[in-house]
This record gives structure tokens, C-alpha cells and sequence, in this order.
């Protein structure tokens, strides 16, 4: 079986591969918030500030991924590990003004954050309203 399952592909590894349409990009560096500012003037953008090690970041994450669909797939979204780049995540909540929770969920447009939620408030957030 192994190696028909090589040549055709196993029927366990097709169900277990999900689809995801998040267009994640790394947010590493308080560097990358200016680059933010200036595409928010153009576009929607979000933030996901995620813990590594929580397990309600861990749900609501994959919540999250689930109800991005297809008609998202443009929409930017930045991931923030927050136990690599702590740093980071304090100048996130200095620049756009909003008190730092985990997981957190911040949708900036202008410059300006539109609405931001955390825990499993950010599973209500309608994205294809932005």
C-alpha cells in the first residue's frame, strides 16, 4: 500500500490538508508598523497578536483561519508572535493606541484602528465589512 500511496496520493493526507486563504505576513519588527500606516492609507489591514503558548490564543486562532474565506484572500494580515517580539507588541499598543491583550485582533484603515477585539470576540468581527 505504501507505495501506491506514494504514486496516488494517501486519502488520510488529502482530508487533513486544509485550504487557508489568510494572507499572513511576519510583523517582526516595530519597523514593519510604518509599513503598516502606509498601506492601511490604501487598504484594510489587520494585526493578529498571537501567544504561542495560550491555549484560547490557540482556538481562536484557528477559528479565525477557518471563517477566512476566499473573497478575503487580498486582505493582509500580520502575525505577531507575541512571546518572540514583545517589543513589538508594546509599540503596536503605543502607535495605534489600544491596550494589549492575547490574542488580539486589531483592523486598521487610515492610520487609524477601526475596531480591535481579543479572546473570542475576534471570531465576531465581519472582516468583509472592512
Amino acid at each position: 500500500m505504501g507505495i501506491l500511496n506514494n504514486f496516488f496520493g494517501s486519502s488520510k493526507e488529502n482530508k487533513n490538508k486544509k485550504v487557508t486563504f489568510v494572507n499572513w505576513i511576519d510583523l517582526n519588527s516595530v519597523d514593519q508598523l510604518s509599513e503598516i500606516e502606509a498601506l492601511s492609507e490604501n487598504e484594510t489591514v489587520a494585526i493578529f497578536k498571537h501567544s504561542t503558548r495560550c491555549g484560547i490564543s490557540s482556538m481562536v486562532i484557528k477559528s479565525f483561519v477557518e471563517k477566512f474565506d476566499s473573497s478575503l484572500k487580498d486582505f493582509k494580515v500580520y502575525y505577531l508572535d507575541l512571546l518572540k517580539y514583545r517589543q513589538v507588541s508594546d509599540e503596536v499598543g503605543y502607535k495605534f493606541q489600544v491596550i494589549h491583550q492575547s490574542p488580539q485582533l486589531i483592523i486598521i484603515k487610515n492610520k487609524e484602528v477601526l475596531t480591535h477585539a481579543s479572546h473570542y470576540e475576534i471570531t465576531k468581527i465581519d472582516l468583509k465589512s472592512f
